[in-house]
């Protein structure tokens, strides 16, 4: 049975994934929320659970082979690969900007990929994986996330359709506008010190 999405939000916010204050994200934009998706990716059961989610949209697309980005989204691939019997290819950063396939991972003419990531918020993370596969010339089936916390802007920006298992809207400001900053709140760069969270469990 499907997930609803108040279902997956109350998952969220049992296991600490949200976290209010003032934060520095990886887009250089600051917000007052920040999800971390580690806290789900901590319980393999949970993340096993979440994957089926994302398995089943797709089980009838004949994917190939489950691409993700470093860190969160290899992850997730390598359990949607294992959900789906394919294999997984992790895309990771370049020396020179953008990401990249290494370690020997290559990808044939027109096979067909299925595309994974935790957290969507501006969509550059999945534009550089999109041109690091499409290099190749593969068919991209689709794209995969656990949330998209653009409220669907950055959905429809990119060139492949894309199916988030939770949608939320996030404020998110630019450094030199950021009433926060004009309050004084400190700032706040996830993964630089740890975050309060509850002490959730999965159920």
């Amino acid at each position: 049975m499907m997930m609803e999405e108040t279902e997956l939000l109350a998952l969220f916010e049992r296991l600490g994934v949200v976290s209010k204050g003032h934060f520095l994200l990886t887009s250089g934009r600051h917000s007052d929320e920040y999800w971390e998706k580690f806290r789900l990716l901590e319980w393999p059961r949970v993340t096993e659970r979440l994957c089926e989610e994302i398995a089943a949209r797709y089980r009838s697309e004949g994917v190939e082979a489950v691409a993700g980005p470093t860190t969160g989204g290899a992850l997730l691939a390598q359990e949607v690969a294992r959900q789906l019997g394919t294999r997984c290819l992790v895309v990771e950063p370049a020396a020179a900007g953008g990401r990249e396939l290494r370690r020997g991972f290559t990808l044939r003419q027109g096979e067909r990929v299925l595309v994974v990531d935790d957290v969507l918020t501006t969509g550059l993370s999945l534009q550089e994986t999109l041109r690091a596969l499409l290099a190749y010339g593969p068919t991209i089936v689709g794209i995969a996330v656990l949330l998209d916390r653009s409220g669907g802007l950055a959905v429809r920006q990119l060139p492949v359709p894309c199916q988030a298992l939770l949608t939320v809207t996030a404020q998110t400001y630019e450094p030199g506008a950021c009433p926060l900053c004009a309050q004084g709140v400190p700032l706040t760069k996830p993964g630089s010190r740890g975050l309060s969270t509850p002490e959730g469990r999965p159920s």
